[in-house]
């Protein structure tokens, strides 16, 4: 007789589209499934009381589509569902397959766990459209630039989603209870697999025809915003692809879903590079720190450098979770290039507040930025926040929208307001620092390293 599965849920917290889930069901038969959820420590501990609350929430909609019936555990993933595997009588645990460093490590301990007792980890399926690993170059290996890998990726191109399985949950008695969710006094997007899907429809009803130029534009509402439900698979990229069509500005939208493809595919093959150089020569780029530094950071991280856009972006993280993603590039180029602080410390404090916090995204992001990572032309792209600023919100609307001390000035003076004869406005810093003087530092830097790799 088939015995029950346990389908353990991680970054798919969703029915729809689930091969892992699916398969679990195929293989219990009409002994029903477990779904369960474990709470790590490891990973609870790392994330920041946005993503934590946002997976509450998430993890709320999700039981209440299957009845209340998803099994709730804390503690080391491979104890724990070794027990739960044993008590509802297993023989085996699915799952969505994970290709995070930490991830894989996991995996492979529940796995090895549940073998000591003739019991089976069956991965199946990952959270993205083209699994990790799967394309490489004429030469055999991992793709290290993005334009060859995005077309790659569209002539591999992907199954078609496909519908919920009918689940016969079953909870065995066991505990159902939610962690807590910690205090944010951010206002989360509506999570689950719903709210995903109206985000989705008012997204490719109505913005995507205007994305290819609106999202750039941090003042207009011209992205998707659905990274956060992406981060936890409520839904998944698949079921994306499948509604966009040919257009060219939903190609540009395709290129930004392949982008999260590209890095996790990166860090994938090359795990050390969460936290240090994918160029390793760049490893030794000089920085500062000290006081000094922790003084120009801590402004950087309250939206207090001076800079208009910059403090913008900053202050739109702390109150949102979120941040434009043009800004995050022109926040991270100030902190790196202008204040000459480690990448590092600006994803850490980057990860600790956005709650659609992604590792592979986030280091790589950061590092395609810092000159460290995977980009054509590196360390010489030195955004100039006041000539971004006037180029991607000319009227102030971002701005005005987050730095409430500036919303007054004109629109020749509100990216630059020390320009104004008195002065930048009562209340708002002047700048940092001079960002000719800065660049000037930064690219002297570089040639030095350079000259080292002679």
């Amino acid at each position: 007789m088939p015995s029950p599965t346990v389908f353990w849920f991680r970054r798919d917290l969703r029915l729809a589209d689930n091969p892992a889930l699916t398969a679990a069901v195929q293989a219990s038969g009409d002994a029903g499934t477990v779904g369960v959820f474990v709470v790590d420590p490891t990973l609870w501990g790392r994330s920041g009381p946005n993503r934590k609350a946002f997976l509450v929430d998430s993890l709320v909609a999700l039981g209440a589509q299957c009845g209340g019936r998803i099994v709730i555990r804390t503690g080391e993933p491979a104890r724990e569902l070794l027990s739960l595997a044993v008590s509802v009588g297993a023989d085996a645990v699915y799952a969505t397959s994970d290709f995070g460093p930490y991830g894989r490590r996991r995996d492979d301990a529940v796995a090895a766990a549940l073998a000591e007792s003739g019991r089976e980890l069956r991965l199946i399926d990952s959270p993205y459209a083209v699994r990790p690993g799967t394309l490489l170059t004429g030469g055999g290996t991992p793709y290290k630039v993005f334009t060859p890998f995005f077309r790659a990726w569209k002539s591999h191109g992907w199954p078609e989603p496909t519908p919920a399985p009918a689940v016969d949950w079953q909870s065995c008695g066991a505990s159902t209870e939610l962690p807590e969710r910690p205090f944010t006094d951010v206002s989360l997007p509506p999570a689950g697999e719903h709210h995903a899907w109206d985000r989705v429809d008012a997204f490719l009803g109505d913005r995507v025809a205007r994305y290819g130029s609106d999202r750039d534009h941090p003042g207009v509402p011209g992205t998707s915003q659905l990274s956060p439900y992406l981060k936890w698979g409520t839904i998944h990229p698949r079921q994306l692809l499948a509604r966009l069509g040919p257009s060219q500005a939903e190609d540009v939208f395709r290129s930004e879903l392949c982008w999260r493809e590209f890095y996790a595919d990166v860090l994938a093959d090359r795990p050390d590079t969460a936290r240090n150089a994918y160029r390793p020569g760049m490893a030794a780029m000089e920085v500062d720190s000290g006081p000094d530094a922790d003084a120009f950071f801590t402004a950087w991280c309250e939206g207090q450098t001076g800079y208009p856009i910059v403090d913008a972006g900053m202050r739109q993280l702390a109150a949102t979770g979120w941040m434009h993603n043009r800004v995050r590039m022109i926040v991270a180029s100030f902190l790196v290039k202008d204040l000459h602080i480690d990448w590092t410390r600006g994803a850490r404090h980057f990860m600790a507040h956005l709650v659609d916090g992604d590792l592979a995204s986030n280091s790589h992001g950061w590092q395609w930025v810092a000159g460290t990572g995977t980009d054509a032309s590196p360390y010489f792209r030195i955004f100039n926040p006041v000539t971004q600023s006037r180029k991607f919100d000319p009227d102030g609307a971002y701005l005005r929208a987050w730095v409430p001390e500036i919303a007054h000035l004109p629109n020749r003076s509100i990216h630059e307001p020390w320009t104004e004869k008195t002065g930048p406005p009562a209340g708002y810093p002047a700048p940092l620092v001079d960002h000719s003087v800065e660049r000037t530092i930064s690219l002297d830097r570089y040639q030095r390293l350079k000259q080292t790799w002679a």
